[in-house]
Parts: C-alpha cells; sequence; structure tokens
C-alpha cells in the first residue's frame, strides 16, 4: 500500500489507476479458503481476529501465516490442542513472538517489520482495565486483553473481586481509577451482577461481558447476559455471552475517541 501511495505522490501514478490497486492490496487471498481484511487496523483501529474453534488446524495455521506476513502480527482466539501445534510450528519457522492470553487466545508478532509497511501501532493509544468477578472468567476476559493489547493499548487486570465477596473491589477498583484508564471491561458468570455495580460507582464507560460460568437454568451464560441487560446502572453496555473479542473492541474505540 505504501509503494502504491509513493508513486501517486511521484506522479507516477494517477489516483484513478492507484485506486483499483489499493483495493486489490488490502485484501490478502489465501486460495479459496480465505480472504483476510489486512487493512482493518489502520481503518478502525482494531486487527483482525482468526476464530480457530470451528476450522481445521492446516487453515488456521496458513491464514495466520498470511496475516502475518500482510500487517506483522495476528491475534488467534478458541485454539484446541490441534490449533496450538500448528501455530507453534508456525512460529517456530517465522521465528515469531508469540504471546499467550489464556489457553485459548494467543497473538503472534513477527520478528520484523513487514516488507510492504503494513501499519504497526507505533505508540500506546490508550488504557483499559480489566475485571474479572472470578477465576472461571478469566479465559473469556484474556480474549478482551488480547484485542486491546494488540491495538496500542496497555491493559491493568483484576481478578476474583465478585459480589460473593464484594469488599474485595474497592481496593483494586480505587487503583484502576488512580491510573486514569479510558473504560473497563468487567466479565462475570452466574448472576452477572459485578458489571452493574462497577457501573453504578465509576463516571467511566463500562462493558459488561457475560461469561458461561453457572449451572441449572441459565448457567451458559443466559442468566448473567440477562441481568446485564436489565442493568439499574444507566450506561452499561452489553456484549454477547464469551465474547471477549467484542468486549476488546468496543474497549479499544473507546479509548481512541478519548484520545485524539
Amino acid at each position: 500500500m505504501h509503494d502504491i501511495l509513493a508513486r501517486v505522490a511521484r506522479g507516477e501514478l494517477s489516483p484513478a489507476d492507484a485506486e483499483p490497486l489499493l483495493r486489490a492490496d488490502r485484501v490478502a487471498r489465501l486460495e479459496d479458503r480465505a480472504a483476510l481484511d489486512v487493512d482493518r487496523h489502520r481503518r478502525g483501529g482494531i486487527p483482525e481476529v482468526v476464530l480457530a474453534g470451528p476450522k481445521p488446524a492446516a487453515d488456521v495455521a496458513g491464514i495466520a501465516a498470511t496475516l502475518l506476513d500482510a500487517t506483522g502480527q495476528v491475534c488467534i482466539s478458541r485454539m484446541r490442542a490441534g490449533h496450538r501445534s500448528a501455530i507453534r510450528r508456525l512460529t517456530e519457522e517465522r521465528a515469531a513472538t508469540v504471546i499467550a492470553y489464556g489457553r485459548g487466545s494467543c497473538r503472534l508478532v513477527a520478528a520484523a517489520t513487514p516488507a510492504n509497511g503494513a501499519h504497526q501501532p507505533a505508540a500506546t493509544t490508550g488504557h483499559i482495565g480489566l475485571i474479572a468477578a472470578g477465576t472461571s472468567d478469566l479465559e473469556a476476559l484474556a480474549e478482551a486483553r488480547m484485542v486491546c493489547e494488540a491495538a496500542g493499548c496497555t491493559t491493568t487486570q483484576v481478578a476474583d473481586v465478585g459480589v460473593a465477596g464484594l469488599h474485595r473491589l474497592f481496593d483494586p477498583l480505587a487503583a484502576l481509577l488512580a491510573e486514569d484508564v479510558d473504560a473497563l471491561v468487567v466479565a462475570a458468570g452466574m448472576d452477572g451482577a459485578l458489571p452493574s455495580v462497577v457501573s453504578g460507582l465509576v463516571h467511566l464507560p463500562v462493558i459488561g461481558l457475560p461469561t458461561s460460568t453457572g449451572y441449572g437454568a441459565g448457567g451458559k451464560g443466559e442468566a448473567a447476559l440477562l441481568s446485564m441487560l436489565q442493568t439499574c446502572a444507566p450506561g452499561l453496555t452489553v456484549v454477547n455471552v464469551d465474547n471477549g473479542v467484542g468486549a476488546g473492541a468496543a474497549a479499544v474505540r473507546i479509548a481512541l475517541q478519548r484520545r485524539r
């Protein structure tokens, strides 16, 4: 992309002739299996995330390799054992750095900036606070952390401060507020009460992340989701069950707007 823009600047290429080249340069095709949006980070601030779960391990590795070459990094969520093995081989072949976020999510970073000068986050773009009601909520929260850090935000995480022992929340929450975070992502399962509590206490945007922790009626996250949607705390934003990627993306966009 940068080479095409440079040619336009030098007068070697007209804007009309550059347009189709730029459009093609924004998509990396993996045979007939995938068409990858390699311009997403520059365009919207959020890098593309590969959902590994339903995909064969070979496809995940191929997509990851293509994105790594084109953009310098790739985020992967919902990995299983076969995916982790394939990604381990890829990182060894490319000498890439792997950053693990729980068992199911990871971020690969290329050893060198891509030759095409693809977008890389040059500086910190914000600070996101991450709060888990319980240890069981950390896997979903890890997806949010991955997206935030891949987009250039720093994160601070607090865990095991749910409403079963609400006194555990206050000191860590005060510390987050003292760090001037831009938004809070609060993950909770069971009755899903913690995001409403936090949203009622702070002046910051709060994103509720319901998790599938629970049992019995509503035990797959439905109770937590409905509880957050029915919140008494005005302004609480809620994503779908276990949608850590969506929660992280929402937090990043809030941070980008606040830091402009």
